[in-house]
């Protein structure tokens, strides 16, 4: 099992909406960088742990926690003319964009901030503070353990 970050904007898709969908798997889709594809595609499996991160927003920072239901498979979204994320590019043959399901797990009894994450001792080289406008990121043990602790502790 590995741990990610998965970056959403929460006016689009939040925690409560992923939590509302219950056990429902849900397409973690739009996925249209490659460094995020390839992690998508290659490395994301199946009962890894997500951290649910809420971006472009007011209150920046990690809201909950999803799995992995299903790995990697073509964003069916690339092949269609009507949609936002059509890519006249793609075909069944070459395919150039995936995405995965996610499940909710649960939400954080307290949000945290992207500012608290930049002050915890050892996440300096935590993907998020290094490059942040990826929004497919391998989290550390380390890392993913300070978060839900920070989340489980009243400030």
């Amino acid at each position: 099992m590995a741990y990610w970050l998965f970056k959403t904007e929460p006016d689009d898709f939040s925690i409560d909406d992923l939590q509302a969908l219950g056990t429902t798997p849900e397409p973690w889709d739009g996925i249209r960088n490659y460094q995020a594809r390839n992690l998508l595609r290659d490395v994301v499996t199946a009962g890894d742990e997500v951290l649910i991160y809420h971006s472009s927003c007011k209150h920046v920072g990690v809201a909950g926690v999803a799995s992995v239901a299903k790995s990697a498979y073509p964003d069916p979204d690339q092949f269609d003319q009507k949609n936002k994320y059509y890519d006249p590019k793609a075909t069944p043959e070459n395919v150039r964009w995936y995405r995965v399901d996610v499940v909710f797990e649960r939400k954080f009894p307290r949000f945290v901030p992207l500012g608290e994450i930049k002050a915890m001792p050892g996440m300096e080289n935590m993907m998020l503070l290094k490059q942040g406008r990826l929004s497919i990121q391998p989290v550390t043990p380390a890392e993913w353990d300070a978060v839900i602790a920070a989340s489980e502790t009243d400030i």
